[in-house]
């Protein structure tokens, strides 16, 4: 099957959007269809996109840049990338979380329209409930089950055709060797390796890290990721010494950090926000690098919030802490610090269900539907 992928984002860049998208472009390829990614122009430097991202096929990425028009720009990239589509050949599916693009062009071809997160802006809400009218709309995936019950409740009308399928489908990994290239760490040779992997956005618990260095002085904190400017604002307010931020790493390039943690944090907190503040996901959230620890077989501490219950259990796969309580979390640290069975056991099997429920490829599989081979009306 041919798919185009419509996003709204930027590729390359630092965000996890990007690697999201470029995570379930791979997928799709890997199940054998054909696959072209549409995206905003790139933001941060790559000499060779797939490199970047590290992934392992090598399909088509096209460009469009936004007109800096207020109130219009996104409908002229739109309408750039319908054009696009019809002059290059229709695809047999358009996919995207790009809802915009995906109504300029619902045309074309049967649509999947997939959301990590209930837009709070009444004009994106009023663009989504224009593609939920559409004929040939034919599922909506949800990156959780709590973000599909809340569109049910905001959207009865999604509920009432039975044409479209709502569908959850958290967040994966690619399964790993455990073996290879591990990061050589600064900070001292006998020190637990605390380590955290993601953005250093308001709500994602960099203040619980730094709390948890501030109780914990023998073991080395290693925060991985963050923009210059987060990274600045959180390093002049870090007065321990063995914190160590590492910046921003092309996704392609953590695999060796991740081995080099003895136990990773997944600290978000009950108000979390997506880049630049757009909107706050807490309740739907289903963060990349919880499952990207569990492919590498490492014994996580997470919040304890309900949806990330839904797929984590304290004690199985995991330890569960309240959000903002930094001595909780530094129990949990100190007890997997004395008790290395259990930091194994919590890994493996964290392992063994990311390995059996959320890779990259079984989520292709779920989200997408059956499809006539046919284009829709309008390609010809």
């Amino acid at each position: 099957m041919r798919i185009a992928y419509l996003h709204s984002g930027s590729i390359p860049s630092v965000y996890a959007n990007g690697v999201h998208v470029m995570r379930m472009c791979d997928a799709f390829t890997d199940a054998g269809h054909e696959v072209v990614l549409h995206a905003l122009p790139g933001t941060t430097p790559a000499d060779d996109i797939h490199a970047y991202y590290g992934t392992r096929n090598r399909f088509e990425v096209r460009t469009h840049g936004q007109p800096a028009v207020p109130g219009a720009g996104k409908w002229i990239r739109a309408r750039q990338v319908r054009a696009d589509l019809r002059r290059r050949g229709v695809p047999d599916l358009l996919y995207g979380r790009d809802p915009f693009a995906l109504l300029a062009c619902s045309g074309l071809a049967p649509l999947v329209y997939e959301t990590h997160l209930l837009w709070p802006s009444r004009s994106i809400r009023a663009v989504e409930r224009s593609l939920f009218r559409r004929p040939n709309l034919r599922r909506v995936v949800c990156v959780s089950q709590a973000l599909a019950d809340d569109y049910r409740a905001a959207f009865p009308e999604l509920t009432a055709q039975n044409t479209v399928d709502l569908v959850a489908a958290h967040d994966c990994a690619d399964p790993v060797p455990l073996d290879g290239p591990v990061a050589p760490l600064p900070g001292r040779e006998r020190a637990l390796r605390i380590g955290y992997v993601g953005h250093l956005y308001p709500g994602r618990g960099t203040d619980v890290i730094l709390g948890l260095a501030e109780q914990l002085p023998d073991a080395d904190f290693h925060l991985v990721g963050g923009t210059t400017a987060d990274r600045t604002h959180w390093q002049s307010r870090c007065r321990q010494p063995h914190v160590y931020f590492h910046g921003h790493r092309p996704p392609a390039e953590l695999a060796p950090f991740y081995r080099a943690f003895d136990i990773v944090l997944a600290p978000y907190q009950r108000r979390a926000y997506c880049a630049g503040g757009v909107g706050e996901i807490s309740r739907w959230v289903s963060p990349m690098k919880l499952f990207e620890y569990m492919a590498y077989g490492k014994a996580v501490i997470a919040s304890d919030l309900p949806v990330l219950r839904e797929v984590l259990t304290d004690g199985v796969n995991c330890l569960l802490r309240p959000p903002g309580s930094v001595t909780d979390w530094a129990q949990a640290v100190t007890q997997l610090a004395e008790d290395t069975a259990l930091r194994s056991a919590l890994g493996k099997e964290a392992r063994r269900q990311l390995t059996e429920r959320y890779t990259w490829r079984a989520r292709a599989d779920r989200v997408l539907p059956a499809v006539p081979a046919a284009a829709g009306p309008e390609s010809r």
